[in-house]
């Protein structure tokens, strides 16, 4: 409990949630920004394809969570088939911040005001532990792909 008093607001209520859903974590405060796949790879000494990208996108006006392999942009039109949505479109930050309490570059998959709609690349599940943001683009955590899954229920989806 001591640690958690350390992290900052947004990566605390990541860190409850973590302990509610009963996974055994860290969330790790980087002294840099992480905000980009490649800077959080640098960061944590992965491989870029380990990072899980938090997008906030909308799928005919409707925002859901889209959790990618930093390996590779989402392809909207692809997304869009498999999601059997008309349009599929980024999220604009003041909606991104609505729906997660976090701001872009520091969504974490989990610690939103409200359960979102969530999609997960299955390219995440060739790497044996994955990092996603961890509510602010200086905090990161390990997950397993199997952790990741349970924490949000997410489907798997092909993003490219």
């Amino acid at each position: 409990m001591a640690a958690e008093q350390t992290l900052p607001p947004r990566s605390r209520i990541v860190a409850e949630h973590l302990a509610a859903a009963g996974v055994d974590t860290a969330v790790v405060v980087l002294p840099d920004s992480a905000r980009t796949a490649a800077e959080a790879a640098r960061a944590v000494g992965c491989e870029v394809g380990a990072i899980a990208n938090s997008l906030v996108l909308t799928a005919d006006g409707t925002p859901l969570l889209v959790m990618t392999s930093g390996a590779h942009r989402v392809d909207f039109g692809v997304l869009s088939t498999a999601l059997g949505a008309t349009e599929v479109a980024m999220a604009p930050a003041a909606l991104v911040r609505e729906v997660t309490g976090q701001a872009i570059g520091g969504v974490a998959p989990v610690g939103h005001p409200a359960p979102l709609r969530t999609f997960i690349d299955e390219d995440l599940q060739k790497h044996e532990q994955i990092w996603a943001a961890a509510g602010t683009p200086h905090s990161v955590m390990p997950l397993t792909f199997e952790q990741l899954r349970t924490l949000t229920g997410g489907a798997l989806v092909r993003v490219a």
